[in-house]
């Protein structure tokens, strides 16, 4: 593996992914060992070269050298491309450019919702900019991929319940609604990052609901089972929002809604 010399990629320290695939580029030998510092850390002189704002939305690499920086998928098109030439080649190519560039971007300002931190909530930490357009399609991503698997699930729940799409994407939109409604008033100006972190929560519930759907277990165990998902994720939900200082209000309307459309829904099934 050919090593970048003379450049430092400034991560975030509080972000898992970041993390990961920056110490993998570390450890596969791409970046020498001491080629990443963390954003918290940085010195003086390292965050007199970066553009301090523009690093907390796109990850910054330093060419210490050329005193030049990139940021965001360029920096990580730097990175690939000095040891795998032909795959920055193919990235480099338009339509595939486009699609990467949204795609970093649609990960960089959600990232904070995959796993927060109270540090998070620290002027200086490195928390990216809200993007409105970034969190409804995050929303809508979310809101599509569990009415699809939750159709699928009712029908292990319902043997003769149909994969009704538009009933489950209709109660998860109601979800949402409902939450808006109640916790506009409550969070305020911070409506959109409880919005994120509820779905960020729905979406750990669907992944757990997914791998038992490749197995043919009866009606008993499905029940169970999902019982089980949604007592983790009412666990989740409280967690998240105690690290994020939301109170339990948010959970209490979230355990509303859940039995009274589960109530609905048992009523729609046998009636």
């Amino acid at each position: 593996m050919k090593t970048l010399q003379n450049h430092i990629l400034i991560y975030d320290k509080d972000c898992p992914m970041c993390n990961i695939y920056s110490k993998g580029f570390i450890q596969s030998g791409m970046l020498d060992e001491n080629g990443r510092e963390a954003f918290s850390e940085i010195s003086r002189d390292i965050k007199n070269k970066i553009d301090v704002h523009r690093s907390k939305n796109e990850i910054a690499l330093i060419d210490i050298k050329h005193n030049k920086v990139t940021y965001g998928l360029e920096s990580l098109l730097t990175i690939i491309g000095n040891s795998f030439p032909k795959l920055e080649k193919i990235a480099r190519i338009k339509p595939f450019h486009w699609f990467f560039q949204r795609l970093y971007k649609f990960v960089s300002y959600n990232r904070k919702l995959i796993i927060p931190a109270a540090k998070d909530l620290t002027k200086d930490n490195c928390v990216p900019d809200f993007n409105l357009k970034y969190r409804f399609l995050y929303l809508g991503f979310v809101l599509i991929f569990s009415a699809y698997v939750l159709g699928f699930y009712n029908q292990r729940l319902f043997p003769d319940f149909k994969n009704n799409f538009g009933l489950e994407f209709f109660i998860c939109c109601m979800q949402l609604v409902w939450q808006s409604a109640f916790m506009g008033i409550y969070l305020k100006e911070r409506i959109w990052d409880y919005l994120g972190t509820m779905m960020t929560v729905s979406l750990l519930g669907t992944l757990l609901l997914i791998p038992v759907l490749l197995f043919d277990f009866n009606q008993i165990f499905y029940f169970v089972y999902f019982g089980i998902v949604v007592f983790i994720m009412f666990l989740e939900h409280l967690r998240r929002c105690r690290i994020l200082k939301f109170g339990i209000v948010p959970t209490i309307s979230w355990m509303v809604f859940r039995i009274t459309f589960g109530a609905v829904l048992l009523y729609i099934v046998y009636n």
